[in-house]
């Protein structure tokens, strides 16, 4: 599926389940409206469930403490990255969509090429550590919004960003996302509208895709 050398998917059924993933940087809206179409899919009868990453689990709180604690190395954040998603998709991802299940995803292995990436590694070489064991997404809806208005939104102002939130590494991670966007399973969302206008956008892009839902 999708020119992926391995993937976990190639061992489930079409008629099994799907995984839908939203990207984006920071002030577009993810969780948002990962929320809202999570319920929108549950209206129409989906079995859904709903996650994020770094998840809640023993790596992905190293990885939250450490926005706090202080930023580990990129060595040291990649590689929590890589266990904290490799037990993910073992214990969430593709049991959910193994059982027919849709799985919404806020964040996966696309926000490490991007801000991992913006520390220096290779995001090309991040991608095909991470689809070794992690399946491709479906769909991946990425929502966009201009750096400024990102910045805006968030409330942080030139000077005053913290490393995670630096203009600069926003900028770089807004075009590593764009970079996907001619990808057969990837979609771009313009995300300045309002709430609901956004997901009407969301909602259409998933309608758009043939077949994109389990029965």
């Amino acid at each position: 599926m999708h020119g992926i050398v391995f993937n976990p998917h190639d061992q489930v059924t079409h008629s099994q389940g799907k995984l839908i993933v939203i990207e984006g940087i920071d002030g577009t809206g993810k969780s948002t409206q990962a929320s809202m179409l999570a319920e929108a899919l549950r209206k129409d009868g989906h079995e859904v469930v709903q996650s994020f990453e770094p998840t809640n689990g023993p790596w992905g709180r190293k990885l939250r403490e450490s926005a706090t604690s202080g930023r580990l190395t990129i060595k040291e954040e990649l590689d929590y990255f890589l266990k904290d998603r490799r037990q993910h998709v073992e214990q969430l991802i593709l049991p959910t969509i193994q059982r027919g299940g849709t799985v919404v995803l806020d964040r996966y292995y696309f926000s490490s090429m991007a801000y991992q990436g913006a520390r220096g590694i290779d995001p090309a070489s991040i991608r095909k550590e991470n689809e070794v064991f992690a399946p491709q997404p479906d769909i991946l809806l990425i929502l966009d919004l201009c750096v400024d208005d990102a910045l805006a939104r968030v409330g942080v102002r030139d000077g005053e960003a913290n490393e995670f939130e630096q203009r600069e590494s926003l900028q770089f991670c807004r075009d590593l996302f764009l970079s996907l966007k001619d990808e057969d399973f990837v979609r771009v969302i313009d995300t300045h509208g309002s709430i609901s206008e956004v997901h009407q956008q969301v909602m259409s892009a998933i309608n758009s895709f043939d077949e994109a839902l389990p029965d």
